[in-house]
């Protein structure tokens, strides 16, 4: 069997052929023969890995940064403003009076939900749900579905006006840590 030993240069490549001598397995792909891969041949990766292999040298790291965020929010009790209670926001009493729909789409929006919703029949009455059950405000299903389809532009007022002062109300707290490697 004769050994194989291809010497690649930006020039030339060239082939010589030797003598074989006996090697242990596994060094045909130290010296840039690719056997076992799939692709038997002379890969020039391989013999350029092979040559020039340095240590693996890593730095110590900083550390590790963690953020955490908490939120709290108000909770608990009732509505903060009444049903009728319009006075209050004079936008929002306007919008829901002549347009409630758009008043719907923003209230969509402030749930943090698509604004296809308000198109979806009884998506109001499930946001009021919704708003009920987030801030734990006392209240039923039945009250919540007497409120919106009774008094369809008010209720919107109502949870808007609540979506509003809860938002406001929010406190975040942010607190960071290193812990060093």
């Amino acid at each position: 069997m004769d050994d194989t030993t291809a010497i690649v240069s930006p020039d030339n490549f060239t082939t010589e052929h030797k003598a074989a001598k006996p090697e242990a397995p596994g060094d045909e792909e130290a010296a840039g023969w690719d056997i076992g891969t799939g692709s038997a041949g002379w890969n020039p990766q391989s013999a350029e890995a092979a040559a020039f292999e340095l240590p693996v040298l890593t730095q110590p790291g900083l550390g590790v940064t963690t953020t955490t965020v908490t939120t709290i929010t108000q909770t608990g009790g009732d509505w903060s403003s009444s049903l009728f209670n319009v006075c209050g926001d004079w936008t929002t009493c306007l919008l829901g009076a002549f347009v409630p729909c758009c008043l719907d789409l923003a209230l969509a929006h402030q749930y943090g939900e698509c604004l296809c919703l308000p198109l979806l029949p009884g998506s109001t009455f499930a946001m009021r749900v919704g708003i009920r059950e987030r801030y734990k405000i006392r209240g039923s299903v039945c009250e919540d579905w007497t409120t919106v389809y009774c008094c369809y532009p008010l209720a919107i007022c109502q949870m808007i006006r609540e979506m509003k002062g809860r938002m406001k109300s929010q406190t975040y707290q942010v607190s960071t840590a290193l812990e060093c490697s």
